[in-house]
């Protein structure tokens, strides 16, 4: 009889221990299981100018997909196209158009485009300039407002610094990498809007989200700034914002979900939000 008993009791714990056993490979496959969807990574790298606008997408998207984190190396243009090239991240940023070569391998989607309005002081009675003009301007070829229709007055030239994505777009279109004689290099779109509101004499530029009440915001050969006119391209000073990726390797699931997120209807508010304009659907 206590033969049994103990051959009874061997048994229970035997069982007790398998299901212990059990229950531990359950949890290591839930913990691996779970640290495989948080380590989903999707890599963004290219256009410094790009900052708010991929941060604002990425920040969304991953509040409504915590297992997947979007990272952004801001190492410029050129850079983030040759870093997709390589296979060294899954989505370039650029903030200009592809080379021919770089067509032959990469694909280019523009998920936002960049409207950067000139803008004056409301007392200032030039209200167009060309984009030779806005060169000359602040190149400071340039140096009185008379020159172009304006008071007897010196412009003040108005600008962002060296590390400014807003500046670099100006400063590409306009010509004028470089080249500008800058009265004052200020660190933040609210600070331009704020100086040239405050002086009649001064000019700048500003994302168009970003343009108040304080400031005008003069049309550019005839051409508005408005998010309309920057959508059909009627207005000039203006880039798109791209995402590329390569012709010949298919993005990885997260990689391809964040795309169409970015790319969606839904992602024109975010956009907006970044100082951006949605492209016209």
């Amino acid at each position: 009889m206590m033969k049994k008993i103990i051959l009874f009791l061997t048994a229970v714990c035997m069982m007790v221990f398998a299901g212990c056993q059990s229950n531990e490979s359950g949890n290591e496959s839930t913990n691996e299981s779970g640290n495989e969807a948080k380590a989903a990574t999707v890599s963004t790298d290219g256009s410094t100018s790009m900052e708010k606008v991929i941060g604002f997408l990425s920040e969304t998207y991953m509040q409504d997909n915590p297992n997947v984190k979007v990272t952004y190396n801001p190492t410029g243009s050129g850079a983030g196209i040759q870093a997709v090239s390589e296979g060294r991240c899954d989505i370039g940023l650029s903030s200009r158009d592809l080379k021919d070569d770089e067509k032959k391998t990469l694909n280019a989607q523009v998920v936002a485009i960049d409207g950067i309005a000139v803008v004056v002081n409301p007392q200032n009675s030039v209200s167009d300039l060309t984009i030779e003009q806005i060169g000359s301007i602040y190149k400071g070829e340039i140096k009185n407002w008379s020159e172009v229709g304006g008071e007897d007055a010196p412009i003040v030239l108005i600008g962002r610094e060296a590390a400014s994505g807003t500046r670099d777009g100006f400063e590409s279109i306009t010509d004028t990498k470089d080249k500008c004689s800058y009265t004052q290099e200020l660190t933040s779109t609210g600070d331009v809007i704020q100086t040239v509101s405050q002086n009649p004499n001064a000019i700048g530029y500003a994302s168009l989200a970003s343009v108040k009440d304080g400031v005008k915001a003069i049309s550019v050969e005839g051409v508005v700034p408005t998010a309309q006119s920057i959508q059909n391209g009627k207005y000039k000073i203006q880039r798109d914002f791209l995402l590329v990726t390569p012709k010949d390797k298919k993005l990885s699931v997260a990689a391809q979900d964040f795309f169409d997120f970015a790319t969606s209807e839904e992602a024109d508010e975010l956009i907006e939000k970044a100082g951006a304009v949605p492209i016209k659907r």
